[in-house]
C-alpha cells in the first residue's frame, strides 16, 4: 500500500472514530485546539494529515497514534472481530475467543442518561475504565469511576453500569461466568 492511500484512509478513520464515541466536531475542536473547519477538512480528505494535526486527534481519543493512521499489514493482533458486537446499545470488541470460560471485551458506551436496573447474574466482574466516566451501582453503592480506575465485584451482588450522561465511556470488560477471580493473589515468601 502506497504512502498516498494510506493517507486518504485517515479522514475516514477520524470520522468514524469521532461519531463512535459520539463526539462533536466543536467538541472534538474545544479538546484538541484544532478549528472545527480544519478538523472537517481532515475527515473528508480535504487537508493532508500532519503529525502536528494528529498527535492531538491521538491524545482527545485516548488512542496511539497508529491506530488513526492504521496500518492494514498490522491491525491490533487482540481486536479479532472486524465489526464491534452491539448489546444493549453499547458496541462490544471481543479480546478472548474462549466460551464457557473467561470473557474479555472493549466496550464502548455511547453517552446517555439511564435510570439503573441493578441485577444479578452468576460470575465475577472486573471493569477498567480508559476514557470518560463510568456510572458504577453496585448493592448499596453508587459510584463513579474515570479513566485509570478499576472495580471487580461478585456478579451476585445486584450492580448497574453505564455512562454518567456526560459523554461516552470507553472501558474494559473481563468476565468469569463461574465466579472465578480475575487475579491470582500469591503468598509471601518465607524467609
Amino acid at each position: 500500500m502506497s504512502d498516498d492511500d494510506v493517507l486518504a484512509g485517515v479522514g475516514p478513520r477520524l470520522r468514524r472514530m469521532r461519531k463512535e464515541r459520539e463526539v462533536t466536531l466543536a467538541a472534538l475542536s474545544e479538546a484538541t485546539g484544532i478549528s472545527v473547519s480544519t478538523l472537517s477538512r481532515l475527515e473528508s480528505g480535504l487537508r493532508r494529515p500532519s503529525l502536528e494535526l494528529l498527535l492531538p486527534i491521538a491524545r482527545a481519543h485516548q488512542v496511539p497514534l497508529d491506530e488513526l493512521v492504521g496500518n492494514p499489514a498490522v491491525g491490533d493482533p487482540r481486536v479479532r472481530a472486524t465489526e464491534p458486537i452491539e448489546r444493549y446499545g453499547r458496541k462490544h470488541w471481543p479480546l478472548t475467543r474462549q466460551p464457557g470460560g473467561l470473557q474479555a471485551f472493549k466496550v464502548l458506551e455511547p453517552q446517555r442518561s439511564c435510570t439503573p436496573e441493578p441485577r444479578t447474574h452468576e460470575g465475577y466482574e472486573w471493569l477498567y475504565v480508559l476514557s470518560g466516566r463510568l456510572r458504577l451501582v453496585l448493592g448499596d453503592h453508587d459510584v463513579v469511576l474515570t479513566a485509570g480506575e478499576a472495580a471487580e465485584f461478585d456478579t451476585r451482588v445486584p450492580h448497574w453500569f453505564g455512562s454518567t450522561g456526560e459523554g461516552p465511556v470507553e472501558f474494559l470488560s473481563l468476565f468469569g461466568p463461574q465466579g472465578e477471580r480475575m487475579h491470582v493473589r500469591a503468598r509471601p515468601r518465607q524467609a
